[in-house]
C-alpha cells in the first residue's frame, strides 16, 4: 500500500502547479491532503476529482478559506469519519479518517501557532492536547491506524535546520517536542518515516519559499504516525522534491498491506 501525504497550502494553487497530474502518475492507494483553504463546493474543476480515486473532504465550518483536509483513495472505504470531538478540530476541518478492511487512515492538520501571538500558540496547544487524547483512545481499538499530516512540530535536532536557535520558535519549543515524543515514546506510536530513514535534513517544509528551499533550511513537520502493529510492514519512505506544489513536500510511504 502506497500512502502519500501533503500539506498543499491551498489545493487550488497546488492544482495549478500540477499536483493532481503528479499524484495520478504516482499510482498511490491513499493520498491525505491538508490545508486545502477551500471548501468542497468551490472545487468545480474536474482536475480535483481524478476518475481513479474516491475523494472525501472535511471543510472548516468557521472559515472555508482556512484549514480543511481531504482523503483520496482508490478502494472504496468502509466508512468515513470526520472530527475528533473537540472544537479546535471539528469546527475548523482538521481531521478526516477513512476505514478500510485492514487499516484506518486519517488526515490531520495542526494549527501553526505563533512566536508573537499568545492566543494562536494556545490554540495550537489545545489542538495538540486533544489530538494526543484521541491517539491514546485509539490505542484501545482492535485495528491498525495511520495518521497522516502536519504536526507543525519538528521532533529532534536532525529534523530542523539551525536547531539551537529554533528552540525559541514555535515548531521546536521544548514543550512541543515533549508532546510529540510522548506520542512516539510513552504511547508507542511509530514515526513511520524514521522507521526506514534515519538521515538528517529530511525536511518536508521550507520557510521563505525560494531562499530557504535553495539553502535547504527547513523542518520535518509532516508525519505518518502508525500504530505499533504496523511497525514491521513499513517498507520504505521518501520526501519528494522533484517538483514544488507548496511550501511543503509530499511524504511517500510504502506499507506491506493489501
Amino acid at each position: 500500500m502506497k500512502v502519500i501525504s501533503l500539506n498543499v497550502n491551498g489545493i487550488k494553487q497546488a492544482a495549478e502547479r500540477g499536483f493532481f497530474e503528479w499524484m495520478v502518475r504516482q499510482n498511490p492507494d491513499v493520498v491525505c491532503l491538508q490545508d486545502l483553504q477551500a471548501d468542497e463546493r468551490s472545487l468545480n474543476d474536474s482536475v480535483f476529482f481524478p476518475p481513479e480515486f474516491n475523494a472525501y473532504f472535511f471543510d472548516s465550518m468557521e472559515n472555508p478559506d482556512e484549514a480543511g483536509v481531504a482523503i483520496y483513495c482508490k478502494a472504496m472505504p468502509k466508512a468515513i469519519m470526520t472530527g475528533m470531538g473537540f472544537p479546535e478540530c471539528d469546527f475548523e476541518g482538521r481531521f478526516i479518517q477513512a476505514d478500510f478492511e485492514k487499516v484506518s487512515i486519517g488526515s490531520f492538520l495542526t494549527p501553526h501557532g505563533s512566536n508573537h501571538e499568545e492566543a494562536l500558540q494556545e490554540h495550537k496547544y489545545r489542538f495538540m492536547e486533544g489530538f494526543k487524547n484521541h491517539l491514546i483512545k485509539t490505542r484501545r481499538k482492535r485495528r491498525e491506524f495511520i495518521f497522516c499530516g502536519t504536526t507543525n512540530v519538528a521532533r529532534s535536532p536532525i529534523d530542523v535546520s539551525s536547531w539551537f536557535v529554533n528552540q525559541r520558535n514555535s515548531g521546536f519549543l521544548p514543550e512541543e517536542r515533549k508532546w510529540i515524543n510522548e506520542i512516539f515514546n510513552d504511547h508507542e506510536y511509530i514515526d513511520a518515516f524514521r522507521q526506514v530513514n534515519k538521515q538528517d535534513k529530511q525536511y518536508t517544509w521550507w520557510p521563505d519559499y525560494e531562499r530557504a528551499w535553495k539553502l535547504d533550511e527547513g523542518g520535518r513537520l509532516d508525519y505518518q504516525i502508525a500504530t505499533p502493529g504496523l511497525k514491521h510492514v513499513i517498507q520504505g519512505g521518501s520526501v519528494y522534491k522533484g517538483q514544488r506544489f507548496s511550501d511543503h513536500a509530499p511524504l511517500i510511504m510504502e506499507y506491506d498491506l493489501d
